[in-house]
């Protein structure tokens, strides 16, 4: 199962509008290079460090939730990273996986929050409850662009290339 990476999305200050780029460059226990998250901003900055580095969500998903609204919702205004196709963002939560050469590992289920309905004017929590992508912890850092593959790790390949391991390995977060 492969998947690749459709669009990217970053920001530098929390509730700014998110900008498109081609490519980008994901920094291990810090996320997307220039996005607030990396910089240390972002609403949520509170929350786990493991947690709020890098999400993604699968485009189908986001077409689901805008005609279940009935408005014409971007992926960008879902305020995700990594917009993706072809993959089972929900089954990588608790896995290792690869976007282009970065390690990456899934924490949770990024649900939706009335923070985005505030945002976008629309009311998403409902629609998006699970469709609302995945939050990741990245490990092993790389450049991305769109178009770069996505795909699952075994746990050998990621402790090969440095991820930890036993004890130290990554704990999910099931919501």
């Amino acid at each position: 199962m492969t998947g690749s990476v459709r669009e990217i999305w970053r920001t530098g200050t929390a509730a700014a509008p998110m900008l498109r780029v081609p490519s980008g460059r994901l920094v291990p226990g810090v996320g997307l290079d220039g996005d607030r998250y990396a910089l240390g901003g972002g609403t949520w900055a509170q929350y786990p460090e493991l947690e709020k580095q890098l999400t993604l969500i699968d485009r189908d998903d986001v077409a689901a939730v805008a005609a279940e609204v009935g408005a014409a919702l971007t992926p960008g205004d879902t305020r995700r990273n990594l917009v993706t196709s072809g993959i089972d963002l929900p089954s990588l939560v608790g896995t290792w996986f690869a976007v282009g050469d970065a390690l990456v590992f899934g924490m949770k289920r990024c649900p939706p929050c009335t923070h985005l309905e505030r945002l976008t004017g629309l009311k998403l929590v409902k629609a998006m409850v699970h469709r609302g992508g995945i939050n990741a912890a990245v490990f092993g850092g790389g450049l991305i662009a769109e178009g770069s593959v996505i795909r699952p790790v075994p746990d050998e390949e990621a402790a090969s290339r440095g991820a930890p391991t036993g004890a130290a390995r990554p704990v999910p977060r099931l919501v």
